[in-house]
């Protein structure tokens, strides 16, 4: 096995037990960790035959370094009254007080995360390839996260250099004098391998040690990764079963004497309530959460005592039985640093393994009415210093907030206005475009009124814009036949997309409803699409606009991976800019879409 070189004397690194050995290459970059390590960030003498080891978590950060913005820095909660409230949440300087404030009394705490820590970020650390949100968890002392999707967002090449360093090849070295020093974490990929020499890709697995104290930690992301990430993140990589992938290094764990065990995986499941401290096993054991996390969750061998998890964005802490029967702890802490868990795992010394029935877990706001810490203070600083020129460039107006990621229907009001901006780009390159479709899951934010910083009410900054399109993809044009693009519309709501339907923005002009009493394909009503009033002709062909991530059948699209008479528009960013300056001043701005393009039956 091929020791990871530290970056700096003291290196976390040098602490890291990573002990699977072949680990293949991903270029010169990917590198196993070093085998022999123990954690020794905390002290204290050995006790009794117990010790309550505390895990602190969180997930899908992208790189919220500042605190979200409108919806996407709340959290809703629960009051003793019965009524809910939402509270501002997030933001790195806040996160940092939380987990050092949580850590205080607690010698035997272990910080790890469950994927997207970068990718899809905000200005402040996308337009830096993430390296300053690396900085960030690396001064949280995170310990250990499993990969997510979007850290495959730039390939597998670029992932190698968030955790071993090195300045862009492209964009080179950001500050004068300083070379990007990568992770002092380890980025587990359990599930992830590569597709000519069938070795993971990064460390499978990592122990935690202190005191003769040990907990191992599996790392997987979803094995639908490469159906929601760009064909170039995830080229010469192949993606395994989640609960194969566990259990095969379970037993490896466990013949290693490592009892105590923690799976991090990136996927999840859908809450019954909005709320992040709703009772999720009332009126039993993981009744409060549904989706693809449950059935994960009873198949992950019962030597795993813990699932931290993640990709929804959702908040959960919930007992799911494994499956011998036995209730496991299974969380989630929502996004964007708003919240973080707290798990107790109470460590018997004898069996070295965890008693089940003592675990506790509860997820908890991170409150910004607390001090900020002062290092994260000057990290977003300086970074921000850089990023000024471009960030606080004005693009437009808006007369209102333009609800996008933290809207409660399906159809977003900021979703249907990028599909606008798409379709009027479309339009300079081909006039004879029809409609465009937008991706939710690429609406990354809202678009708030208020000023975020000196730039006054209303006004849209290219760093905002950046925050809710931060993908760099194109505008793609295609043919697609009428059939085609009802089948598309179909797609939302059936096959890989039934269990969790992701619902296309669509432009101006095209109506329709879903009947979601229905199931499968069959919710949408087929005879109600209409594209500028008129029945969408099946043997006809459409030109449609869409971004290259749709373009390429992403996210269970299949359909629109099929058009013909491909163009390569502007990249969507700068089409979203464009139409904003084009059809907004500071005294005619625009308003929000009433989002009634799609009407929906329940």
């Amino acid at each position: 096995m091929t020791p990871l070189t530290p970056h700096r004397p003291g290196r976390r690194a040098s602490r890291i037990l990573a002990a699977a050995a072949g680990f293949a290459t991903v270029g010169a970059l990917v590198a196993a960790l070093p085998a022999n390590a123990t954690q020794d960030r905390h002290h204290e003498g050995k006790g009794g035959r117990t010790v309550d080891v505390q895990l602190l978590s969180f997930n899908d950060f992208h790189g919220n370094l500042e605190p979200p913005a409108g919806s996407s820095g709340q959290v809703t909660e629960n009051l003793p009254d019965g009524t809910t409230r939402k509270v501002d949440a997030g933001g790195v300087e806040y996160l940092a007080t939380s987990l050092r404030t949580a850590r205080k009394s607690h010698p035997y705490s272990v910080t790890a995360a469950a994927g997207d820590l970068i990718g899809a970020s905000p200005l402040l650390s996308g337009l830096f390839h993430d390296e300053p949100t690396v900085e960030a968890m690396n001064k949280l002392d995170l310990d250990v996260t499993s990969v997510g999707n979007h850290e495959f967002d730039e390939g597998a090449t670029e992932l190698a250099r968030m955790q071993n360093g090195g300045c862009h090849p492209k964009d080179g070295c950001f500050e004068d004098g300083k070379k990007f020093k990568g992770a002092d974490y380890p980025y587990l990929a359990a599930n992830v391998t590569n597709e000519k020499t069938g070795k993971p890709i990064l460390a499978p697995y990592w122990v935690w040690k202190h005191n003769g104290v040990k907990v191992g930690f599996i790392g997987v992301t979803l094995e639908g990764t490469p159906d929601i990430v760009s064909a170039d993140g995830v080229k010469g990589l192949k993606f395994h079963d989640e609960i194969e992938t566990v259990n095969k290094y379970a037993k490896i764990l466990d013949k290693q004497g490592v009892k105590s065990i923690v799976t991090l995986i990136h996927e999840g499941g859908v809450p019954a309530s909005g709320s992040y401290n709703y009772d999720c096993d009332s009126p039993s054991g993981g009744a409060g959460i549904s989706g693809p996390i449950v059935d994960i969750a009873k198949g992950i061998s019962p030597k795993v005592d813990a699932l931290v998890t993640g990709h929804t964005h959702n908040a959960y802490v919930c007992t799911i039985p494994d499956p011998s029967g036995k209730p496991r702890m299974v969380t989630s802490a929502s996004s964007y640093g708003k919240l973080y868990t707290d798990t107790t795992l109470t460590y018997d010394r004898r069996t070295k393994d965890i008693v089940r029935t003592s675990v506790k877990s509860a997820n908890h706001v991170v409150s910004r009415t607390q001090p900020k810490a002062a290092d994260m203070t000057a990290l977003i600083g300086r970074w921000n210093k850089l990023a000024a020129p471009v960030a606080n460039q004005p693009v437009g107006y808006i007369s209102a907030d333009i609800p996008g990621r933290g809207a409660t229907t399906p159809e977003e009001p900021l979703g249907d206005l990028i599909a606008d901006a798409q379709l009027a780009h479309a339009k300079t390159l081909d006039p004879k475009t029809s409609l465009a479709l937008m991706n939710p899951g690429g609406v990354r934010s809202d678009l708030v009124y208020k000023a975020s910083g000196s730039e006054g009410d209303g006004v849209v900054t290219y760093g905002e814009g950046f925050t809710v399109q931060p993908f760099s993809n194109t505008v793609n044009l295609a043919d697609l036949t009428g059939a085609q693009v009802v089948t598309a519309l179909q797609q939302q709501v059936g096959g890989s997309n039934e269990a969790s339907p992701k619902i296309l923005q669509p432009s101006a002009g095209l109506t329709y409803t879903l009947d979601m009493t229905k199931t499968g394909a069959a919710r949408v009503v087929v005879d109600s699409i209409r594209l500028n009033g008129n029945a969408i002709d099946p043997a006809a062909t459409y030109r449609v606009a869409m971004n290259s991530f749709l373009a390429g059948g992403g996210d269970g699209f299949a359909a629109l991976g099929q058009g013909k008479n491909p163009l390569v528009g502007s990249d969507d960013l700068k089409a979203f800019n464009d139409y904003l300056t084009a059809n907004s001043s500071a005294t005619s701005p625009i308003a929000p879409p009433k989002a009634d393009r799609i009407t929906i039956v329940k």
